[in-house]
């Protein structure tokens, strides 16, 4: 198994839920992580919370950012790679969901789901591509059970993460030549705050965010030569209907 102390991260969306789920468990096997949000101030607590949970030898830092916006994806790498020297590792885990019939899903609504869920993990991946190709690093994005199975009331979503499962999996195919590595995640249902969700004792049947965590571990120490391009987690046991 690798050893990935002293590695370098950068999550995005890494506030709360999945992302900072797995910022928590990189930052327990020795490895620095930037989380970005789009407001300081609530990033800067969860690095705050993330610093008190973290192996003595990794830390993490906050900083400002909207996936929506490429210079801002950009200035975000750059951030990262001054604090820690270089990124070996990048998360394309922002996202968000608008949900309603077509005949009611406004412009708006779309072109923000479309915006956050797939132009952005593109811009991040983008913006970082150089530094995984020095560092022969790993990308991952997280899409959904959403990206291969659609549902009523779900044509943003899942336009979003039908694109951001094949533009994940066209990646892989460019940059694994380089060394680069890249797999996308789809979780089904996860105890988060997603879509107005409030995580408790009802959610117990779900994934909860410290699975997730352990899944990119597993994937960071899974040996150079074998590469999970597409990984579907989903719950044991869900309720019955």
């Amino acid at each position: 198994m690798k050893n990935l102390e002293n590695k370098a991260a950068l999550i995005t969306g890494g506030t709360k839920g999945i992302g900072f789920g797995i910022a928590e468990a990189l930052l327990k096997e020795g490895i620095n992580v930037a989380i970005t949000g789009r407001n300081l101030e609530t990033a800067q607590e969860a690095a705050s919370q993330l610093n008190n949970l973290a192996n003595k030898t990794a830390k993490a830092i906050a900083i400002e950012a909207d996936v929506r916006d490429y210079e801002s994806q950009e200035r975000a790498v750059q951030k990262a790679v001054n604090e820690f020297g270089k990124l070996d590792i990048v998360i394309a885990n922002a996202g968000l969901g608008h949900f309603g019939s077509v005949e009611d899903l406004s412009v708006e609504q779309w072109q923000e789901t479309i915006d956050t869920n797939l132009s952005g993990p593109f811009y991040t991946l983008k913006a970082s591509v150089d530094q995984l190709k020095d560092n022969k690093g790993y990308y991952i994005s997280i899409s959904s059970l959403a990206g291969t199975n659609f549902f009523k009331g779900g044509s943003a979503y899942n336009a979003s993460k039908f694109g951001l499962t094949g533009f994940s999996q066209a990646a892989m195919l460019d940059l694994r030549n380089y060394g680069v590595k890249v797999s996308t995640i789809m979780p089904g249902s996860v105890s988060t705050y997603f879509a107005g969700n409030e995580p408790d004792e009802s959610d117990a049947w779900k994934i909860q965010i410290e699975d997730i965590g352990e899944l990119v571990v597993d994937l960071l120490k899974m040996n150079s030569r074998t590469l999970p391009s597409k990984i579907e987690v989903r719950p044991t046991t869900p309720p019955s209907k």
